[in-house]
Parts: C-alpha cells; sequence; structure tokens
C-alpha cells in the first residue's frame, strides 16, 4: 500500500494542478490576435477590391495569396486555443452541437505539433510563392534566404513526423 501524501505535499500538488489556468490569459491573447488578423484580412480583401475596380493600382494575385495567408494563420490560431484549452486546461463543455468541429477533442499534443508544423509549411510556401512573384524586386540573396527558411520548416515538419512514427513504432 503507497504512503499516504502529507497535507503540504497535497496542497503543492493542488497548486501545480490549479497552474494550467494560467495558460487561459494566453489564449485569451490569442483569440484577439484572431481579431487583428479579421481586421487585416478585411483591409487586405477592400484593396483587392479597389484593385480589381481599378480604383488603385493592385497587384491581385499578391492581394489574394495574402488573404490565403491571413486565413491560414487565423486557422492555426483557432486550432491552438481549442486543443491547448481541451489538453491542458479544461474539456469545453459543449456537448454534441452540431458546430463542433469533428477533430475536437481528438487532437493530442503530438497531433497538434504536427498540425502547427503543417499550418506553419503552408504558410511560408504562401509566402515564397508571393516572393516569387515580385521577385523583380528581390536580390537572388534574399529569394536564396526565404527558400532556405522555407526547406527548413518543410526539414523540420518531416523530423517532427519521423519522430512521432518512429515513438508510435515502439508503442
Amino acid at each position: 500500500m503507497p504512503p499516504t501524501p502529507n497535507k503540504v505535499e497535497l496542497a503543492l500538488e493542488k497548486l501545480i494542478f490549479s497552474s494550467r489556468w494560467i495558460l487561459v490569459p494566453f489564449l485569451l491573447g490569442l483569440i484577439v490576435g484572431m481579431v487583428v488578423m479579421l481586421l487585416k484580412f478585411f483591409k487586405e480583401l477592400m484593396l483587392l477590391i479597389q484593385g480589381v475596380l481599378g480604383i488603385i493600382q493592385h497587384d491581385t494575385v499578391i492581394s489574394i495569396l495574402t488573404l490565403v495567408d491571413t486565413a491560414l494563420i487565423a486557422v492555426l490560431l483557432l486550432i491552438i486555443v481549442f486543443s491547448s484549452y481541451e489538453n491542458f486546461v479544461s474539456k469545453l463543455s459543449i456537448g454534441e452541437h452540431e458546430d463542433k468541429p469533428a477533430w475536437m477533442g481528438k487532437v493530442s499534443f503530438s497531433d497538434l505539433k504536427m498540425k502547427l508544423i503543417g499550418a506553419i509549411v503552408a504558410i511560408s510556401a504562401v509566402e515564397l510563392l508571393k516572393a516569387f512573384l515580385v521577385s523583380t524586386t528581390l536580390t537572388g540573396e534574399e529569394l536564396g534566404w526565404k527558400i532556405a527558411i522555407h526547406l527548413t520548416f518543410v526539414v523540420s515538419g518531416l523530423l517532427f513526423a519521423l519522430a512521432d512514427w518512429i515513438t508510435d513504432q515502439r508503442k
């Protein structure tokens, strides 16, 4: 029979367990970040519309890629907020709401890590594509750095996936 923990140990464990709530302000800050991304999205959308109408000179493809990039970042923030809250703070008590995402409540820390690196690679790819489209204003060295950074994200993602695969094989 294991020894009974003393009062100090119980209090310390309760404090450590309760410390998970310190994450909530961070997650609320990410929600504010989503609102900021929404404002950026609408600003870019207005520039796109003005460009299409000929009101201002604006590159349509770059603008659309910026909208895609902004949407990807917002989705990434949402995934982080949902998954982090459910994995580290508390379960969301929304029952079987019809709009509940199918993945919600099923994303482990490992899954979250893979979604995060996948989103980062996608965002990096969009940024790299935008750089190629305006490559007349960038030097070869600047484009080289952008490619190197993107490849670093890709290799990191592959290494994360490999590490998860090795861990799963050992179980």
